[in-house]
């Protein structure tokens, strides 16, 4: 049996245009200061933190994301907003803290890499709200961080 898609779920199926969803993720990306990158209906704004890094005592420049998307908007333009950013270890409290204190889920926080110096963690968030909502609470949130995300 074939289930028909949902145009509500969908907005191009809805006679949104491409140009409509492209406009929304510049919106998105200009509130989080990084670029966006719009495909298959999924914005994406990929970040760096500005901190040095190394692992097993090498110089480490690739371990250092700050990457927010949203994807699944609705006609009711709410979305599935999703983050996962690196962290310095004493940022942690403050940085969860302004997150929560806004609503957004902290849905993980753990390492990905062993013999990093300093010691940096991960955390990931999550929402289901605006998108520009989403990334106006981000936004708010870096200024917990040392040094907020940057696009270089």
């Amino acid at each position: 049996m074939t289930r028909a898609v949902s145009s509500r779920a969908d907005p191009l199926a809805r006679g949104e245009t491409m140009n409509n969803f492209e406009s929304l993720c510049r919106q998105f990306a200009d509130l989080l200061g990084g670029k966006p990158e719009a495909q298959n209906g999924v914005c994406s704004v990929g970040l760096h933190r500005r901190f040095s890094v190394t692992v097993q005592g090498r110089p480490a420049t690739s371990v250092r994301p700050a990457d927010l998307l949203f994807e699944s908007l609705d006609a009711s333009g709410n979305a599935l907003n999703l983050g996962e950013i690196a962290i310095l270890e004493e940022e942690v409290p403050g940085f969860m803290w302004s997150l929560t204190q806004q609503g957004i889920i902290v849905s993980g926080l753990h390492n990905h890499w062993i013999y990093t110096v300093p010691n940096i963690l991960y955390i990931h968030l999550q929402s289901v709200e605006p998108p520009l909502r989403f990334a106006q609470k981000v936004a708010r949130a870096f200024s917990a961080l040392q040094s907020p995300p940057s696009s270089s």
